[in-house]
């Protein structure tokens, strides 16, 4: 018996002698079975030595069980198999409560889930370790970006100041994972979607989270046939990394099963929000079955974004590239003619924010095409998108423009109709028809090209026609109120400011520009980087 737990330690010798020199080589694969074959073993004469009580030698069996349970966990965090390697770390724990090599090592891996509290927890009982002086400066700097990006998912506030004003040189960066004030209902629009639950005003955040999976690529614009097979190779790869991270993460598989695949909507259950924060992850209770390809080609097909969108801003270098993504909140927001939100691109995150004030209890929804455009156009665009736009403003605009002056003045602007005196005729028509408010703003951003075409002209239109043509800062409020801000008409409003004010501004001009970008880009920066991205939109 006691030549055969000698030769069981030599075996677990080299076990553990192989296991850290994988483990040191970044063999992650080879290194996870080399160390479960020597836990497995360690395990085992633990339990012998139970029978046949040895104090010391089964403290020491401990701390090498202890220390091989760390390393597992950290091979296993590289391979992404991050549920496994918290129970890695908890196993570890459970031998040695304060093990600074296991507190940093699920530290990490928890901040990586964005479980910024719990990660939080982990940094502080480490740096109670004596061995954390060694290894001061790292720790604090985990402890740093974690509180930060616990006030970030606490509070909704991001500061990308000094990446946009450093002309988005260096990494992306860091975003936590944030859910605001917004829960998940059934829709009038179609289905489920997502509601405010209070008052939110323009450019405030609502939520913003990491794709599940992004891939992105150059197309080019003179082959279209090459470009078709680009984009065909690209979706294969974004699959399949989506099956891959479903695979590996229980809690991610039970997501994707929530979204909608395009069928039976209108008997779909409503998730709580809660299911999406990551504080409240009980992987344990999950179960996950053998991905099924169908359910997934047609749930990616239904929730997919692409990134330069007419709702979105893409910011940085991923801006010269086509790409598409997965984020799964985002995927419950609908389309509407009058939008209220924009979504901002930053790395593989994207921050939805308000682009105007949303009341309490008001649906977010976002532009999934061009909504300064006419009526029949949008209505040709939402049949490609697969539904029927019943948004306040297409049920107005459809009853309006059976109208034949409408029909008129559109005809003439396909049969190239001057462009003042087209917004001269289209407000004109507004008084007769008494139409007011919001119902003014959509007819403006529907007829926006010619209002923009009128006030860049050399002003004969504009002074043609007097007061009888609205000023364009007139228009630019009504058009942003009634379907949100839009570069377009941020860009505009820049450029009749620097045609009346010159090379400057004076301080209510600049604080209406403002509030326009904010409502563009939202509240993600403070004022000279919002200037330098206003400049930025000014020259593309």
């Amino acid at each position: 018996m006691k030549e055969d737990l000698e030769m069981g330690e030599e075996l677990m010798q080299h076990l553990r002698s192989r296991a850290t020199e994988l483990l040191l080589r970044e063999e992650w694969n080879e290194s996870v079975q080399a160390y479960s074959h020597f836990i497995s073993l360690c395990q085992h004469h633990i339990s012998h030595t139970h029978q046949r009580p040895d104090l010391d030698h089964l403290l020491k069996l401990q701390k090498s069980l202890c220390l091989a349970l760390s390393n597992r966990a950290e091979a296993r965090s590289r391979l992404r198999d991050l549920a496994n390697a918290l129970q890695d770390c908890d196993g570890a724990l459970e031998i040695e409560g304060t093990h600074f090599k296991t507190l940093l090592c699920k530290g990490k891996i928890l901040l990586s889930l964005n479980r910024y509290s719990l990660a939080l927890d982990c940094f502080k009982a480490a740096l109670l370790d004596p061995e954390a002086g060694l290894k001061c400066e790292a720790l604090n700097g985990f402890l740093e970006r974690c509180k930060q990006l616990e006030h970030q998912s606490r509070t909704g506030v991001f500061d990308l100041s000094d990446w946009v004003v450093n002309g988005f040189r260096g990494k992306f960066p860091e975003l936590a994972e944030y859910i605001g004030p917004v829960e998940i209902r059934k829709s009038e629009i179609r289905g489920r979607g997502l509601f405010a639950t209070k008052n939110v005003d323009a450019g405030t955040s609502v939520l913003a989270t990491k794709a599940i999976a992004t891939e992105r690529c150059i197309l080019p614009d003179q082959n279209e046939e090459l470009a078709d097979n680009i984009q065909l190779v690209m979706w294969k790869n974004f699959i399949d990394k989506v099956v891959e991270s479903a695979s590996k993460c229980k809690r991610l598989h039970h997501l994707l099963s929530v979204l909608s695949n395009g069928e039976d909507e209108d008997v779909l259950e409503v998730p709580d929000v809660n299911l999406f924060r990551a504080e409240t992850e009980e992987e344990s209770a999950l179960s996950m079955g053998k991905p099924d390809m169908d359910k997934i080609l047609s749930t990616l097909d239904v929730n997919s974004l692409v990134e330069d969108a007419a709702s979105a801003k893409v910011l940085g270098k991923n801006s010269d590239y086509y790409g598409v993504g997965l984020w799964i909140l985002p995927a419950f927001i609908n389309h509407s003619c009058s939008p209220n939100a924009r979504r901002l691109h930053v790395g593989d995150h994207v921050i939805v924010h308000a682009s105007r004030d949303i009341k309490a209890g008001e649906e977010i929804t976002f532009a999934y095409f061009d909504v300064l455009s006419p009526w029949r156009k949008r209505t040709s665009m939402s049949k490609i998108w697969g539904f029927q736009c019943n948004c306040k403003r297409c049920k107005f605009e459809e009853q309006i423009c059976s109208k034949m002056e409408m029909q008129e003045i559109q005809m003439g602007l396909e049969r190239g109709l001057n462009m003042g005196d087209a917004v001269y005729r289209l407000e004109e028509g507004m008084r007769r028809w008494m139409v007011r408010g919001d119902e003014k703003g959509y007819l403006r951003a529907s007829f926006w090209v010619a209002y923009s075409e009128a006030y860049e002209s050399d002003h004969k239109t504009v002074r043609r026609w007097g007061r009888r043509i609205p000023a364009a800062d007139a228009v630019v409020d009504s058009v942003s109120k009634a379907v949100g801000s839009d570069e377009r008409v941020l860009k505009a409003f820049m450029a009749g400011l620097k045609r009346r004010c010159g090379g400057g501004s004076g301080l209510v001009e600049m604080e209406r520009a403002m509030k326009l970008a904010r409502g563009v880009y939202g509240k993600v920066m403070k004022k000279q980087a919002m200037r330098t991205l206003i400049e930025l939109g000014n020259h593309e």
